[in-house]
């Protein structure tokens, strides 16, 4: 029986990003698919803002940046009159836009990304039964060179809808499913319309056709499929690219006479497929010591491309903790932060995904920014510190303000100096590491003895796994005694995305979450918050 800490089933973008974290970190692992080949469809091409956020701490963003094209908004028609315009432009606080690119282009890179760790996907490689036992998972392969048994120290089902593992747990996956087929097609289109905008173009009763700009001048169409083409649901569960019939080009075409809102001739067909679509939602993550990631976990519409964005950031949730268990250094209860801080994210995004596919998205304000996958938090969560209402001095300090508490995504900032560097630095640059981050912000006042006895017991409590940094104020001076990294917070900006005070210490996680906010006055304080992470040494 073969070996490995983790066995990853799928190798969809959620599954790659998995085992591409898991390896960063260290953490053996076997990464199989069923497919012979990577699927050459462009199903999921929306990138969120805050997914190329993680790609930027994973290291795979400039050949990202290389390949993706700026989706700038969507034109609406009805009836071919123009109607309101939705521009995905975001303040300059948020470092990253929205992009296209078609999901085969994604696989790939996110492959290429995993080949640098030293792992390939195992294909023609099906997963035929999974029973957990004696502290491991024993998982059955069916392999081209016969059945194999693999134990793992834990399993992650990345499988999809139908997912193998959800089913072998036996965890319900309840909903429902939307009664019309679609028809998607990956083409060139030949218009007079803006480069970079999408296109929704309703017609009388209910007719839709939906283009997506992909790179190269191509669109991904989607549209109703014809009543007279029947779809048979696998298992209770409708949902996805269906075998069977597949539109011809003609088929596209008539559609696009029928509603595009300018004359258009589409051609150079790569693919096409049938679509079905479910909102459902796994009763729980976990299980023991399997899990669930992506659609294999929460599948809806896919109403603002929130689908492989979610799976992605559930995978990244996911992997840090997962290395951390493997080294035996994760606390009691970590590997459960998974279920508690992914699943009310998944409940949300099914019910907000359904409420759009009925009614619309209007894009303003703070719903753009929920669209971006910037509003996702923990708060109030088993990881975030400090729980409930905050407390005393920081709680005036931030009254009224809108910036990080316990549990947001850590925004990004720049202007920061940092010695030998003759460029501003962004936080982001800090934060490309696997391990947490420690930021002692220093006043005037502050007493820097106070940041080195900070920094050392944050850093024994966390095992070593943990970055410190010193961030001066402008105005501070650094002392020769201090032997810590440092920045200066030349032109405020960090004081002012995180109302930092006086000798404040920010705790933020490898997935790019404010953990804590806390005085480094308080060092036993900072150390009971790492204990919810990191195993008593």
């Amino acid at each position: 029986m073969g070996e490995t800490d983790v066995l990853v089933v799928g190798a969809g973008p959620v599954g790659l990003t998995a085992a591409a974290e898991l390896r960063r970190r260290g953490v053996a692992c076997r990464i199989v698919d069923r497919l012979a080949a990577a699927q050459p469809y462009a199903k999921a091409v929306g990138i969120q803002p805050r997914t190329l956020e993680l790609w930027d701490a994973m290291g795979l963003l400039p050949r990202v940046l290389d390949e993706a094209v700026p989706l700038k908004g969507q034109l609406t028609y009805l009836n071919g009159e123009p109607g309101p315009r939705l521009d995905l432009r975001l303040p300059p606080d948020v470092p990253y836009g929205f992009a296209a690119l078609p999901q085969y282009r994604t696989e790939r890179l996110l492959t290429e990304h995993l080949a640098g760790f030293g792992a390939a996907v195992e294909r023609r490689c099906e997963l035929t039964g999974l029973v957990q036992e004696d502290g491991r998972v024993r998982a059955s392969l069916a392999t081209p060179e016969g059945d194999e048994e693999v134990s793992a120290q834990y399993v992650i089902g990345c499988d999809g809808a139908h997912s193998r593992v959800r089913r072998s747990l036996g965890i319900g996956f309840e909903g429902d499913a939307f009664p019309s087929r679609y028809m998607l097609g990956d083409v060139a289109v030949d218009w007079d319309l803006p480069e970079g905008w999408a296109v929704r173009s309703m017609g009388t009763d209910g007719d839709a056709l939906i283009c997506v700009p992909l790179p190269e001048g191509r669109y991904r169409l989607s549209m109703l499929a014809p009543a007279e083409q029947p779809a048979e649901a696998d298992g209770g569960v409708a949902h996805g690219l269906e075998d069977g019939w597949r539109p011809s080009l003609a088929d596209l075409q008539a559609v696009v006479d029928r509603l595009s809102p300018r004359p258009a001739t589409i051609g150079d067909l790569r693919w096409s497929s049938s679509f079905r679509i479910s909102h459902r939602l796994a009763d729980r993550y976990a299980d023991g010591r399997v899990f669930l990631a992506g659609d294999a976990a929460h599948i809806h519409p896919p109403t603002g491309g929130q689908g492989m964005n979610t799976g992605i950031q559930d995978a990244y949730n996911l992997a840090w903790k997962l290395a951390l268990a493997v080294r035996g250094l994760a606390a009691d209860g970590l590997l459960g932060t998974y279920h508690t801080e992914r699943h009310p994210v998944g409940e949300e995004v099914v019910g907000r995904t359904v409420r759009h596919a009925r009614s619309g998205f209007t894009g303003e304000g703070l719903e753009l920014r929920r669209e971006a996958q910037l509003l996702v938090n923990y708060r109030g969560g088993p990881l975030s510190e400090p729980e409930g209402e905050l407390e005393g001095e920081l709680e005036g300090a931030l009254e009224g303000a809108e910036v990080p508490v316990p549990g947001d995504r850590a925004p990004d900032c720049g202007q920061l100096e940092r010695p030998l560097v003759s460029h501003p630095v962004r936080l982001f640059d800090l934060l490309r590491s696997p391990h947490h981050t420690l930021l002692l912000y220093a006043g005037p006042e502050t007493e820097l003895r106070s940041l080195q006895a900070c920094a050392e017991v944050a850093g024994a409590a966390a095992h070593g796994l943990l970055n410190t940094y010193v961030v001066f104020a402008c105005g501070a001076e650094p002392s020769a005694g201090l032997f810590l990294p440092s920045l200066r917070d030349a032109g405020g900006a960090f004081r002012e995305a995180y109302a930092a005070t006086d000798g404040e210490a920010f705790v933020i996680r490898p997935d790019g979450y404010l953990g804590a906010r806390l005085s480094v006055g308080d060092p036993g304080r900072l150390v009971g918050h790492l204990r919810r992470t990191f195993a008593a040494g």
